[in-house]
């Protein structure tokens, strides 16, 4: 009778698709199977990850895949054969990990070319040296190369990456080249922003309502200048002819092996390049301490109880935007006082078309249009069929499907982006050093590799956001019993609240409010409210206020209009 033969898995792994010294799958899967032969094993699986790095497993669905059949004991093989160690991983913790865990489900490894055995006694401490080594020969690789991107830093030297706004790149002297065009807008930028004391949002506007434009470097970004682009041409040591070397790193996520994330750096290398400079030092310096200036935190100087009532519910009648509200501090010239005006103004600067932006200038004061609205609600509440038609069709509950449903959306795009993000960052690392293109290659995937991260960023702040407002829309959500009390007796209640109070209400109540793009000739500013419920106001002299039935049909109810 035949002795059983031991069953064994074969697993491969290459990190690029440049397989070179004898490391390509085929070599690997050659080298394995004579092995196997030799010892009269019967190969049951093989499992191989192309173009995976082995810096952790996580990247390396076949290694898990097999990990997994080991805990189910789908084959009940003994061994799994690697060619070498540095097949199976490069990261020592992984390794020994990975090593435990098939042992503990009686499975051993056995790398060939190493002739390691983790069955015997020695095996184990082989493997466990081996590992270490391999992952500091891992991490020296990273840092020569950082040494010798440093060192182009300090030489003056490009250090890949497309070139910033304003110039161009010079591939030939590893060097950028002033684009007279777009170096006009740098200084133009610089210029107002130190000189003519403008802010960042009025130089935006500025720029685009003048005919300025910036190329689109990817296809999803914007050829017009926004907030965040001026204020990084701002921050840029390189318009005044520096090279900046580490002003961000790549740092591991605390309580995690191998998450990591961009973080920003005080302590950097700037050198002086070898390219033209756009602006002075001095100016530079300037704007720097202007910002610093700016980015101090604001203290509230007037009343604390004051809270601005209708912000973010009143939107601007040109873009749609939610209004701010702002104060003005004025001081009495004869006591020396100081006396605060509220007002609602826009202050974004949507782009609303391809030529232009939001225009909206009118400062509409808080009290005025407080009292308009709260007329509205006197207004409204005084109609005899306002009662029965609250306590009709108030019993509706909150309904967050939307919310749900766009939540749903972004989790499959930040999916995407992750997936996207693992397979960049395993790209990244399975380049080669050797390759004359390293330096190029490495740059140009480290800045794809930052767009995803903000992209990554954008989608987790969407999700905060809607998770807030999930959370709000039960915590702030109003029952019949209470809205109907407080209405019904809103011509004493409301003018006890506070403001914190009033306004919580009023966000209760009220979804949206519409205005003229243009003063009313008798100070009426409101066109539209939509409340939270089906009623709507229309300032039209045959509409007014009109309630709405389950069916969104007009009734017969009809209130009287503002005066």
């Amino acid at each position: 009778m035949k002795d059983k033969k031991v069953k064994c898995y074969l697993y491969m792994r290459v990190s690029t698709s440049m397989q070179v010294e004898g490391y390509s799958l085929e070599a690997q899967k050659e080298r394995l199977t004579k092995y196997a032969d030799f010892q009269h094993m019967e190969i049951v699986r093989e499992y191989c990850d192309a173009g995976r790095s082995g810096k952790n497993i996580s990247g390396r669905p076949e290694f898990t895949q097999m990990l997994q059949d080991v805990a189910d004991d789908r084959d009940s093989v003994d061994y799994i054969l690697v060619f070498k160690l540095s097949r199976f991983g490069r990261n020592a913790a992984d390794v020994l990990n990975s090593l435990q865990y098939i042992q503990d489900y009686g499975v051993n490894l056995i790398c060939v070319e190493d002739g390691i055995d983790s069955s015997k006694d020695s095996g184990k401490l082989t493997i466990t040296v081996l590992s270490a080594v391999a992952e500091i020969e891992r991490e020296n690789i990273l840092v020569q190369t950082m040494e010798g991107r440093k060192q182009k830093a300090r030489e003056g030297r490009w250090n890949g990456g497309p070139a910033p706004f304003g110039y161009r790149l010079d591939k030939e002297n590893d060097t950028i080249v002033v684009e007279e065009k777009d170096a006009e807008a740098v200084k133009i930028i610089y210029d107002k922003y130190v000189h003519e004391d403008m802010g960042i949002d009025t130089i935006c506007n500025y720029l685009n309502q003048h005919g300025y434009t910036k190329n689109k470097m990817r296809r999803q970004e914007l050829n017009y200048f926004t907030r965040s682009f001026v204020k990084r041409i701002l921050e840029n040591p390189v318009y005044t002819g520096k090279i900046a070397y580490g002003k961000s790193k790549t740092q591991k996520i605390k309580g995690t092996r191998d998450q990591y994330h961009r973080v920003k750096t005080d302590d950097y290398l700037l050198a002086d390049g070898i390219h033209e400079a756009i602006i002075s030092e001095e100016l530079w310096e300037e704007a720097q301490q202007r910002q610093k200036e700016k980015s101090d935190p604001w203290v509230k100087t007037h009343s604390l109880d004051h809270e601005h009532l209708l912000s973010g519910i009143v939107k601007c009648p040109l873009c749609g935007a939610g209004m701010a509200g702002t104060v003005r501090r004025r001081k009495n010239k004869m006591t020396g006082e100081y006396k605060d005006d509220f007002y609602y103004r826009c202050l974004h600067r949507k782009k609303m078309d391809e030529e232009h932006f939001c225009t909206y200038r009118f400062s509409l004061n808080q009290d005025k249009l407080n009292k308009q609205v709260e007329n509205v609600i006197l207004d409204m509440i005084n109609s005899k069929d306002f009662g029965g038609f609250v306590k009709h069709n108030l019993g509706q509950k909150i309904d967050i499907g939307e919310l749900e449903e766009e939540k749903e959306q972004l989790r499959q795009k930040l999916r995407q982006l992750n997936g996207a993000k693992k397979k960049l960052t395993d790209m990244l690392d399975g380049l080669n050093v050797g390759d004359r293109h390293y330096d190029r290659k490495y740059q140009d995937m480290q800045d794809r590799l930052d767009n995803l991260y903000d992209k990554i960023s954008d989608i987790e702040d969407e999700m905060a956001d809607l998770n807030a407002k999930i959370h709000n829309a039960y915590a702030e959500h109003l029952t019949v019993q209470e809205l109907y009390r407080i209405l019904d007796h809103f011509d004493i209640m409301y003018f006890k609240m506070t403001d914190l109070e009033k306004k919580e209400f009023l966000r209760n109540l009220i979804e949206r409010i519409e205005l003229y793009p243009d003063r009313k000739v008798d100070e009426r500013v409101i066109r539209e409210i939509y409340f939270r419920f089906p009623i709507y106001y229309n300032d039209q002299e045959t509409t007014g206020i009109r309630l709405l039935n389950d069916n969104t049909v007009e009734t017969v109810v009809l209130l009287t209009r503002i005066k």
